[in-house]
């Protein structure tokens, strides 16, 4: 059955055949799957023109319905995005295939082996609002691990997403993996149907806002990795170095603020602020972001040339508001503590940094920050499964459960146990004349 015709059954039929084929692909070799990989990237490549047209109009379409400027920097898919995102894929072609991994290997008894053995999830469910790069970099993981993935796409990118895996299943046809592993869905009502489907689909990956992610948790009895939005803040120490926290902040904000691992909220000790918050609220006008302070920050910037026209009071509800755009709030703290607690109570436990030149004080914000990412004189910008090295990322999770942070092939991943014996009985066991296990790892 080619691609075309699975996508024209039920739902419940296509994730049959998903599951089918993922079965398939979970015993292919390294070399299957990475042929596969290098396939979808060539396809890419070719299809380059035709990818590159279709996210156009769908730029077209959400300028005219007037997207919020955060998410449509999210759906555009320009010539160096899709470049780097088809660098990804082959990246994620180079790495360590993480199925059939011996994780244990102990000898219960002379003859009685144990053996637990990294092997796929089986099927994965991915709902992800407006960007089509993550749809390649999620179905070259899914590959990579074994897994069969069904992706459900926003409207606003739907078509992106049928151009992409149009050329994704073209790929594949030319190689030992099914093209039935790697489904697109495309309407709002099969997202819902999605999430009743718990005999076919192993795991949910939301992608979305935090109200969008408790919906998917809410709604499904399928296990979820959540992804939700970040609220992301720096703290400027009183043992900062000036120069390092502007680069570090100004960057943390302004390189691509419309995404997760970008800074929200700005903590500054009051020992520093005097001196460090003129300096870097001219670094951030360069980029014409609007500063949200509290008294303090309003009380040390409101002298400066044209304050009126960036710096606006900040109220309760921006310490916690994910703008995703070139908007700061800044709050003045007199302590290590009372900034670590604004972060614990505000932020969403995804990626915050400390900039300070003494390692105690640094230290203990690692250790005390309950966040899946926590930095030390660097950009929160770096909160990433390519940066890490793990090729790409299904997303970055926010919850206390691995998988944590970003989720690339390992999140994947999950073992089985498996015994070998020669007639053994557990009755040899048990008893008064038990026999002892051995237990000797091998």
């Amino acid at each position: 059955m080619t691609a075309s015709q699975v996508a024209s059954l039920p739902l419940s039929a296509i994730a049959k055949a998903t599951r089918q084929a993922a079965r398939q692909l979970a015993v292919l070799p390294t070399e299957a799957k990475n042929q596969a990989i290098e396939a979808i990237a060539q396809a890419l490549e070719a299809a380059a023109p035709e990818i590159l047209a279709a996210n156009a109009a769908d730029c077209q379409a959400a300028e005219a319905e007037g997207m919020p400027k955060p998410l449509y920097n999210r759906l555009e898919l320009d010539e160096t995005k899709l470049k780097a995102a088809i660098e990804g894929v082959r990246d994620v072609g180079k790495l360590s295939d993480p199925i059939g991994i011996v994780q244990l290997h102990r000898e219960l008894d002379k003859g009685l082996i144990l053996k637990r053995v990294a092997c796929p999830v089986g099927v994965l469910g991915v709902i992800f609002e407006a960007r089509p790069d993550a749809l390649i970099q999620i179905t070259t993981l899914a590959i990579k691990s074994g897994n069969g993935v069904i992706l459900k796409g926003g409207k606003e990118a739907i078509r992106s997403c049928e151009t992409l895996v149009k050329a994704i299943h073209q790929a594949l046809s030319a190689t030992a993996v099914d093209p039935a592993a790697v489904q697109l869905l495309t309407t709002r009502e099969e997202t819902i149907a999605l999430l009743q489907l718990d005999e076919y689909i192993d795991l949910i990956i939301p992608r979305g806002s935090n109200s969008f992610v408790r919906f998917v948790q809410e709604n499904t009895r399928i296990p979820v990795i959540g992804h939700a939005e970040g609220s992301c803040q720096v703290y400027i120490d009183r043992a900062a170095e000036l120069q390092k926290a502007v680069d570090i902040t100004v960057d943390a904000k302004t390189q691509y603020p419309a995404v997760c691992n970008a800074i929200e909220t700005l903590l500054v000790h009051s020992a520093i602020a005097p001196a460090f918050l003129p300096l870097v609220a001219s670094a951030l006008q360069k980029y014409n972001v609007e500063l949200r302070g509290d008294e303090a920050t309003l009380k040390i910037l409101d002298t400066l040339p044209g304050a009126n026209r960036w710096l606006v009071p900040a109220t309760e509800a921006d310490w916690s508001t994910e703008y995703s755009d070139l908007i700061l709030s800044i709050k003045v703290v007199d302590s290590l503590d009372e900034a670590m607690n604004h972060i614990n109570t505000y932020g969403s436990q995804h990626t915050d940094a400390i900039v300070t030149e003494d390692q105690a004080t640094a230290d203990t914000f690692l250790a005390q920050v309950d966040s899946a990412n926590v930095f030390h004189n660097c950009s929160t910008r770096f909160a990433d499964g390519f940066r890490y090295g793990f090729g790409a990322e299904v997303g970055i999770s926010t919850q206390k459960m691995p998988p944590r942070g970003p989720v690339g092939l390992e999140g994947l991943v999950t073992y089985k146990y498996q015994v070998t014996g020669n007639g053994h009985i557990v009755s040899t066991y048990a008893g008064e004349n038990a026999k002892p296990f051995t237990h000797r790892d091998l």
